[in-house]
């Protein structure tokens, strides 16, 4: 194996944060993911990087001496991408994606705030992963993208990526006659013979994970329906099925959006970027802007903005 700027950056970061669980976060990878990239690195270097100790993970005489040379070549190529992210930015075209969240309405405006002088595009995906490689493939400049726990996205080494909220549940939309509708939560359980609706962006995790949460309640999921984003509404607000929903979400008329009992699925937003057409500052801002429309919406959905309420380290830091 090959040591690249990815991997570099990873020790850094581990560096930096203290603990390669706060490290994975920052770098919107799993704690195992992380974890098997450094023994990978520690393999090619002959030793290992960091020790873990009542402080934290803490550099060895082998790390700092890998830590020193990586700073340097970082500093130069983050430089380089500096350079050339002028340059880009200037032509006056910021493309960015999103998956399909509350805050969609907030999403330009922030960013034309954050990017006066830009003319911002906008595309719509469901699925994170078309997202993720549309920014890779240089269709895209950033994206919001979202995924379960436990089915990471590649993201490659021209990319960078920033989580902006750890943790949240998915919740369920049912019509507003549903026999559970008046519950605060529902049992995923309790749905077992209910019509689904497909998750959205199926191939970058949902589907499997949906599943998944299933099978751990009891139950393979009769999935009846595929409709793309909440194109469904129509067929849950008559009784005809239910689907799982981002929790942000004002319920659509003649639905109720309900948690699931102990969060049987869980996912996370990250932003995610192409190196060379941001500054670290220009990232920053992008970073902020997203955050700041995401913000504006937590409290679209009551029974959301209570559950956000009560989870203060979910949200942002901007």
């Amino acid at each position: 194996m090959d040591i690249d700027v990815r991997h570099l950056r990873a020790i850094c970061a581990v560096a930096e944060a203290g603990s390669v669980t706060r490290a994975a976060a920052q770098l919107g990878l799993s704690q195992p993911a992380l974890t098997a990239q450094l023994r990978r690195i520690e393999d090619v270097v002959g030793g290992a990087l960091f020790v873990r100790g009542r402080t934290g993970s803490q550099p060895t005489e082998l790390g700092k001496l890998v830590l020193r040379r990586a700073r340097v070549v970082l500093a130069e190529v983050d430089a380089l991408v500096d350079d050339f992210a002028d340059k880009h930015r200037a032509a006056g075209l910021l493309r960015v994606g999103t998956v399909h969240v509350a805050c969609l309405s907030s999403v330009v405006p922030r960013l034309a705030e954050g990017f006066p002088h830009a003319e911002i595009a906008l595309q719509i995906e469901p699925s994170s992963r078309l997202l993720v490689e549309a920014v890779a493939r240089g269709q895209l400049d950033a994206a919001l993208v979202g995924n379960m726990e436990g089915f990471d996205l590649p993201i490659g080494a021209a990319l960078a990526s920033r989580t902006m909220v750890p943790r949240y549940p998915i919740f369920v939309a049912l019509s507003a006659t549903h026999r559970h509708a008046e519950r605060e939560t529902v049992r995923l359980a309790d749905l077992s013979e209910e019509s689904w609706v497909c998750p959205p962006g199926p191939d970058d995790g949902t589907l499997a994970s949906f599943r998944r949460a299933c099978r751990v309640a009891g139950f393979e999921p009769k999935i009846r329906y595929e409709a793309p984003s909440g194109a469904a509404y129509p067929l849950v607000a008559a009784g005809d099925g239910v689907r799982l929903v981002d929790p942000t979400w004002a319920p659509a008329p003649g639905t109720k959006v309900l948690p699931l009992d102990g969060e049987p699925q869980v996912a996370r937003l990250a932003v995610v970027w192409r190196r060379d057409a941001f500054t670290h500052e220009q990232s920053a801002g992008l970073f902020r802007a997203l955050a700041r429309a995401y913000l504006e919406h937590v409290h679209d959905n009551p029974v959301f903005a209570r559950w956000w309420r009560e989870h203060p380290h979910a949200h942002p830091v901007v």
